[in-house]
């Protein structure tokens, strides 16, 4: 048994980067996810490392870019319009090859929306809010327990494949205390990093990072190659969680909070003899189609429930490829779905 504490859900994935290796921070304030600079500002200094609150957030996406060329493991976090201020850097970052994580703790929109929990953010991360064929690991937790080990597991997956992580998590989640045990002692991954722009010492050549290949044969074999890591990662590093799906009646889907509140809307459907499974993507980006294919045959219909108009519902339709009639239940506006209308909805559903 690890070392246990009481954290904030913001608190939990700023000690965990710290855990992980990350020495170098750089943001700008917004809520709901500034506890993660605040928590950074006061440890990074006692480890060494390096706390910059940034002019804007352009300008500590493109000091990631600086830190994460150099083979640094690098952090910085935002909220949703921090975020689309960022996407320009996050493009540029996947253009390079460089490896980073990025915290989205999403808040309502579309503008300055509102700070309370929301799923909107779900095609800027998983369809590419920048420029460009490129990809980010999206990860999503629905625990103050996840958010540290999915922290952790972000900075190994970013260096293993050089490419930007994303933990996207929402409101409550960012705030919320849960009880959180800690590893004794964390698995770190060292990767060689061979590229990094370090200084030669005389000893080799210079190393370049950059993202732009003026010649178009060039540019286009680097985009296959960047095709063909994300092929990779989408068989080796998809996460996902199912609960009580063999023969049950309907699947739902949901990510993060909302997936914590179908759990419990699970047991009330079985009260009533309805059972419901649960299919929860815990990377949005790999989507895990694999388990959608699996039980596509099971159920009378899929139902995504999001804290959004309707984003993931269309991963979910794909996957499921026409097999079954796929539902959405959506909430907006910061208004969360409660246990109630859900098991309503799922009674609508089959009632038809």
């Amino acid at each position: 048994m690890g070392e246990k504490l009481l954290m904030k859900g913001n608190e939990a994935i700023a000690e965990a980067a710290l855990r992980a290796g990350c020495r170098h921070y750089f943001g700008y304030p917004i809520t709901p996810q500034t506890e993660i600079a605040h928590y950074l500002a006061k440890k990074m200094p006692e480890v060494g490392g390096t706390f910059v609150q940034a002019e804007s957030e352009v300008a500590a996406i493109n000091m990631v870019y600086g830190a994460a060329s150099a083979g640094a493991r690098v952090l910085t976090s935002s909220s949703s319009p921090g975020i689309s201020l960022k996407q320009e850097g996050l493009s540029y970052l996947a253009g390079a090859e460089l490896p980073a994580v990025v915290v989205n703790i999403v808040r309502c929109g579309p503008g300055l929306g509102g700070i309370l929990p929301a799923q909107c953010d779900y095609f800027q991360a998983v369809k590419g809010g920048g420029h460009g064929d490129y990809k980010m690991v999206v990860l999503a937790p629905s625990s103050v327990q996840e958010l540290y080990e999915l922290t952790v597991e972000a900075f190994n997956i970013a260096d293993r494949y050089r490419i930007v992580s994303m933990i996207m998590g929402d409101g409550i989640l960012g705030q919320m205390m849960e009880a959180v045990e800690f590893k004794d002692v964390e698995n770190i991954e060292k990767i060689d990093k061979p590229w990094a722009t370090t200084g030669t010492q005389m000893k080799r050549e210079h190393n370049t990072v950059t993202s732009i290949y003026i010649q178009p044969e060039v540019l286009e074999k680097h985009n296959q190659k960047l095709q063909t890591k994300y092929r990779l990662i989408e068989e080796k590093e998809t996460l996902v969680e199912t609960y009580n799906c063999e023969d049950a009646d309907i699947i739902v889907t949901a990510f993060g909070t909302v997936a914590r509140i179908v759990k419990n809307v699970i047991k009330m459907a079985q009260k009533e003899g309805i059972k419901v499974g649960l299919i929860r993507p815990i990377t949005l980006w790999p989507f895990p189609v694999k388990e959608f294919e699996k039980y596509a045959d099971v159920p009378k219909a899929f139902l995504s429930v999001e804290l959004n108009a309707g984003q993931m519902v269309e991963d979910v339709k794909m996957a499921v490829n026409g097999k079954k009639p796929v539902y959405f239940h959506g909430r907006m506006g910061g208004m969360i779905p409660t246990q109630k209308e859900i098991l309503e909805k799922i009674k609508e559903i089959l009632n038809k």
